[in-house]
């Protein structure tokens, strides 16, 4: 918001106050600058930028690199490997501290803590529910109602031979694979409902989540091994308790069956059990949906900058985009600047002019606030941070 401190002072008043002589008027007081109103931006690309850019997979499957050459490209350094095992995918949609699913044949409860199932196969069953009875787990049955069936040791998990789970969460039903767990959080407070399934299982879930399945084969392989690599990482690298991977961008999006299609199927299929590793461990091969022309370098030896040609001919709609930030709504971030004045924005050419600094000055802070790129860029939701003032 704009503000315009300063006061009006009439003859008289100033006579009064003994502030003008006789037959003059005071002298006009010089106006503070004014600041912009509004700030443009214009830059390209979507995302952190490090690492696969799935544009640009998209781009270089389409000039004719294979999957390999395209991780080489983004993964610098690294080399193949193999890795499988399980996953556990905490469910951010339930939000509930209860593990609903919809009853199904074959479908076991067991306990965690001792190894022991139960069949649940109850004449009228309609759906089954775990809730937490302090430590242990409550086990109830729908019918026309819940009836209490049992108390489990510990925690419980549903699961079921072959097929899909049914699990309900607030506004509606997902189905996956695997088992589903009701597991203590790492506070103690509560229930989380994790999905715990083999990795080349979760993957049909992420592939077709992250890239569209019907991009190139070779791009969709790419992805597919980006994939399994930054889940198996994740993995091995995170202690978050009960689970080792969220379902969102905090790790990487996973919607379950409902997004399973043949051609992100194929991929996975294709390069079963291919990872990229570093020193014989697995990489952090992190993915954005466009880097902006250039890769991000990062604190890992193959995370580098480096010009990417394979983005401007892939059809990315990321290649130029242009944001208006008004002065009201800098200030709002920023309430301490006082009347916005001015960006200092630092580039680094070694990475393409990829912003790395900015600097927010205000009236009231002449040496500004100083943000790192990313910073600025989460802070007003820009898509990356390849971006310059134009006006």
């Amino acid at each position: 918001m704009r503000l315009f401190p300063g006061t009006v002072t009439t003859l008289a008043a100033g006579l009064a106050l003994g502030l003008t002589a006789p037959g003059s008027l005071p002298a006009a007081s010089a106006a503070p600058a004014a600041g912009p109103e509004t700030v443009t931006l214009t830059g390209s690309g979507w995302g952190h930028g490090k690492g696969l850019s799935q544009w640009g997979a998209k781009g270089a499957a389409e000039q004719g690199l294979s999957a390999a050459q395209i991780l080489d490209f983004y993964y610098p350094g690294t080399a193949p490997g193999i890795g499988g095992g399980s996953v556990k995918v905490l469910i951010t949609a339930d939000t509930t501290s209860n593990v609903v699913v919809q009853h199904r044949a074959k479908l076991k409860v067991r306990s965690l803590a001792t190894g022991k199932s139960w069949k649940l196969g109850k004449r009228g069953a309609k759906r089954w529910k775990l809730t937490a009875h302090g430590a242990d787990t409550k086990l109830s049955v729908k019918t026309r109602r819940w009836h209490k069936v049992r108390i489990i040791p510990g925690q419980a998990e549903f699961k079921g031979k072959g097929g899909t789970l049914r699990l309900y969460v607030p506004g509606g039903a997902v189905d996956y694979r695997g088992k589903i767990r009701s597991v203590i959080p790492a506070g103690g407070q509560g229930r989380d409902t994790v999905n715990v399934l083999s990795v080349e299982k979760y993957l049909r879930g992420v592939v077709p989540s992250e890239m569209p399945a019907k991009w190139s084969a070779q791009a969709v392989q790419a992805q597919a091994v980006a994939a399994r690599t930054y889940a198996i990482f994740e993995r091995d690298n995170n202690d978050r308790g009960a689970f080792d991977v969220y379902d969102t961008t905090q790790s990487q999006v996973y919607r379950g069956v409902a997004v399973e299609v043949p051609e992100a199927d194929a991929a996975i299929a294709a390069t079963a059990g291919q990872i990229r590793t570093y020193g014989g461990l697995p990489a952090f091969t992190q993915f954005s949906s466009s880097n902006g022309g250039w890769t991000a370098a990062g604190s890992l030896p193959y995370q580098v900058a480096k010009p990417d040609p394979y983005e401007a001919t892939s059809g990315n709609p990321n290649n130029a985009w242009q944001v208006v930030l008004t002065d009201d709504a800098i200030e709002a971030q920023f309430p301490g600047i006082g009347d916005f004045t001015g960006l200092d924005i630092t580039k680094d050419a070694a990475q393409g002019g990829r912003v790395t600094g900015v600097t927010v000055k205000g009236s009231s802070l002449p040496q500004g606030t100083p943000l790192t790129g990313d910073q600025f860029r989460v802070r007003f939701g820009l898509r990356s941070t390849m971006f310059a003032q134009t006006a």
